[in-house]
């Protein structure tokens, strides 16, 4: 493969000085980090990149949001007959992924270990790091722990959600938020088959919330920027955008039928003075629950993001 990229580097630049200036060729496939690194040296300037990523809530439509947060958006896992055979396919899924693919991308850590890293991530879906209680659980060093965190965003498994530096005079968490990207890997690694299994499962707020981040930053426009905002006295966002033009959305995230906002989020708003501010809830209406603020279905604010 790596021979590939200085063949096309001088096909690219032959058909350039022909004047051809439009994308000539497409590749496809997984992208191993090393794959990655050996492109952008060989073809710096001479390509764009498109992440494929599985579906998404406006691509299946408001009313299947139960199922697509369920099972997750890999179209074999979605498209299943039952709850049971789209269960099955992502725990086979993860087989192969942690026993076969991870290793021949570079990773290092036996098959047991980062099966167990995983489920552990899956466990402390939406939670901060914490490296060193990561460590002390796996048995492993902070710098290991650190670059398999690395190893998983780079294999777009995992979102690290950075914390929001604002300059409003409080105390402010540090620490980025942790999710594992589709949440139909989260439940499988969890053991979790149905949407009963899931509503009863302590999980279940923290990964409607990762649901809810990962299908908003897939309407994200170009030179948007994500984060949250938390302070040590309690003011908290699940999800701060910054969009072009100095826009600032703020939202927060009800996985019960009460869209009304906690008082952290109150005294977060006052902190950050959005243009913009939502409760996304399960529900089906968009209506006001406070001062510039409304309770509203993730679709409908993914449609308002995606329209700009």
């Amino acid at each position: 493969m790596p021979g590939l990229f200085p063949l096309l580097r001088s096909l690219v630049d032959r058909a350039r000085r022909r004047g051809l200036r439009s994308g000539l060729y497409l590749l496809l496939g997984s992208l191993a980090p090393e794959v990655s690194r050996q492109a952008g040296e060989s073809l710096a300037g001479r390509a764009s990149y498109l992440e494929l990523a599985p579906f998404d809530l406006l691509e299946v439509g408001r009313e299947a949001e139960p199922v697509l947060w369920l099972r997750g958006g890999f179209p074999e896992s979605f498209l299943a007959l039952g709850d049971e055979e789209s269960f099955r396919w992502r725990l086979d899924f993860l087989r192969s992924y942690v026993e076969r693919e991870i290793p021949l991308l570079g990773g290092r850590l036996p098959a047991e270990g980062l099966r167990r890293f995983l489920t552990m991530l899956a466990h402390l879906q939406g939670e901060l790091l914490n490296t060193s209680a990561l460590a002390r659980n796996l048995g492993l060093d902070g710098r290991t722990v650190n670059r398999y965190l690395d190893f998983l965003v780079d294999l777009y498994l995992l979102r690290r959600l950075p914390p929001l530096e604002a300059n409003v005079g409080k105390r402010l968490v540090k620490s980025p938020k942790l999710y594992l990207r589709d949440s139909g890997l989260v439940h499988a690694l969890l053991g979790l088959r149905t949407l009963e299994d899931l509503l009863a499962h302590p999980v279940v707020g923290r990964s409607y919330e990762g649901f809810v981040v990962e299908n908003l930053l897939r309407v994200l426009p170009e030179g948007g920027e994500a984060y949250f905002y938390r302070t040590r006295a309690g003011a908290e966002v699940d999800l701060v955008l910054l969009l072009p033009g100095g826009r600032l959305w703020a939202v927060e995230v009800k996985r019960g039928l009460d869209p009304r906002p906690s008082r952290g989020f109150h005294e977060a708003l006052k902190d950050l003075k959005p243009q913009e501010a939502f409760v996304i809830y399960p529900g089906g209406e968009t209506f006001p629950v406070g001062e510039g603020v409304f309770a509203a279905p993730l679709g409908a604010v993914m449609e308002r993001l995606w329209r700009g």
